[in-house]
């Protein structure tokens, strides 16, 4: 008996070692959109505790103290957890809110996913990474631009791209 479950679970282990290989393989061939899963412990030992606490727990960074607030420079903003390209530079505005804002995303609008916050007694619309469930910020309907809308996004949530165009 003893035997028997000894083969079972080496037979087990190997099995679920296949299955991570294939995973591994799977991720660096990926498509840029396939959605990405990691458990809360590979996601705290990629991203900062800052990161984490922002992109995974819902957190968010001091008005005016992100790096990315006041940045100018011709690129593409990506997901601060797994790259995906979410906004161009041309789609950010000075809001003076103290985070950096967008009044698009790139694409057809299912690069980022809104969902209903009741949080802190307000009803607000957050937005997530639509490829790996991260916290970005939130979206409100006040922008300047034609598109009326504003993305506040915590600049930990996010990289920067650069390109040589504007």
């Amino acid at each position: 008996m003893k035997l028997i479950f000894t083969l079972l679970m080496s037979s087990l282990t190997t099995l679920l070692s296949c299955q991570n290989n294939n995973k591994s393989i799977k991720n660096k061939t990926m498509h840029d959109s396939e959605k990405i899963i990691k458990s809360e412990d590979e996601w705290r030992k990629t991203l900062s505790p800052d990161q984490y606490r922002i992109l995974r727990e819902k957190g968010t960074e001091r008005p005016f103290t992100g790096e990315l607030n006041s940045k100018t420079d011709a690129g593409i903003y990506i997901c601060g957890a797994c790259g995906f390209e979410l906004f161009y530079s041309t789609m950010k505005f000075e809001s003076h809110c103290g985070w950096p804002s967008f009044d698009n995303e790139i694409g057809d609008g299912t690069r980022v996913k809104k969902i209903k916050d009741l949080s802190h007694g307000m009803v607000r619309t957050e937005i997530i990474c639509s490829r790996c469930d991260s916290h970005l910020g939130h979206i409100f309907d006040d922008g300047p631009t034609e598109t009326g809308n504003r993305y506040c996004v915590n600049s930990l949530s996010l990289k920067f791209k650069p390109t040589d165009k504007k």
